[in-house]
C-alpha cells in the first residue's frame, strides 16, 4: 500500500458523501430554526456546550466510514458550496428567506415586554435586560419597540424622549439659545 492511499482514497462514493453532507446541513438548520434565536441572540456556556457537541454528534453522519483527507475536503467544499447557494437563494426570494431564517420577532412594545414573545423565544426577564444594556439602554421603559432579528440581533428603537441627542438637536439647542441671548440684549 503507498502511503497517500488513506489520503486520496474514500470509503464512501461521492455522490452519497455529497448527499450526507446536505441532510446533515439542512437537519441542523431545521433544528437550529425550530430551537428558536435565543440561542443566536445571547449564547451562554451551555449553549456554546450545545453548539460543540452538536458537531461532535454530527460528524460520523457527514463523514460516514470514510476517514480519508479527500473526503473530508470534499466534506468541507460541499457545506460551505450549500451554504453559499442557500444564501443566494435566501437573497432573491422572501419565501425561501422566510422558511429558512424566519421573520422578526417583537419582544417589547411601548416600554412593555411582551411576555408571549419572551416566553415563544426562550428569552428571560434578565436575559433580555441585558441584551438591553448591552446597547446602552436602562429599563424596558425606554423603548418604543425591540425585536429579535432572524440572525439572533436585537434591534432597538427607543422612545422620542429617551433618545440620545445628535449633533443636530445639540446645534438646534445652542442656536435656539443664541436666538434668546441676542432677543434679552436687545
Amino acid at each position: 500500500m503507498e502511503w497517500y492511499t488513506p489520503f486520496i482514497t474514500m470509503d464512501i462514493g461521492l455522490l452519497e458523501k455529497v448527499l450526507r453532507t446536505i441532510v446533515v446541513y439542512l437537519a441542523i438548520a431545521i433544528l437550529l430554526r425550530v430551537a428558536g434565536r435565543r440561542l443566536m441572540a445571547q449564547m451562554n456556556s451551555l449553549d456554546l456546550v450545545v453548539v460543540l457537541l452538536l458537531s461532535n454528534v454530527v460528524q460520523n453522519a457527514i463523514i460516514g466510514p470514510d476517514n480519508s483527507v479527500l473526503g473530508a475536503l470534499i466534506g468541507a467544499v460541499v457545506l460551505i458550496g450549500f451554504d453559499l447557494l442557500l444564501d443566494l437563494l435566501t437573497q432573491r426570494s422572501r419565501w425561501l428567506r422566510h422558511l429558512l431564517e424566519g421573520r422578526s420577532i417583537t419582544l417589547v412594545r411601548e416600554g412593555h415586554a411582551d411576555r408571549a414573545a419572551l416566553r415563544r423565544v426562550g428569552i428571560r426577564d434578565r436575559e433580555l435586560a441585558l441584551a438591553l444594556s448591552r446597547q446602552g439602554v436602562d429599563k424596558v421603559s425606554q423603548v418604543q419597540a425591540a425585536s429579535l432579528e432572524p440572525a439572533g440581533d436585537l434591534l432597538i428603537d427607543l422612545l422620542p424622549g429617551e433618545r440620545p441627542a445628535s449633533r443636530d438637536d445639540l446645534a438646534a439647542a445652542v442656536a435656539e439659545l443664541k436666538a434668546l441671548i441676542a432677543q434679552g440684549r436687545g
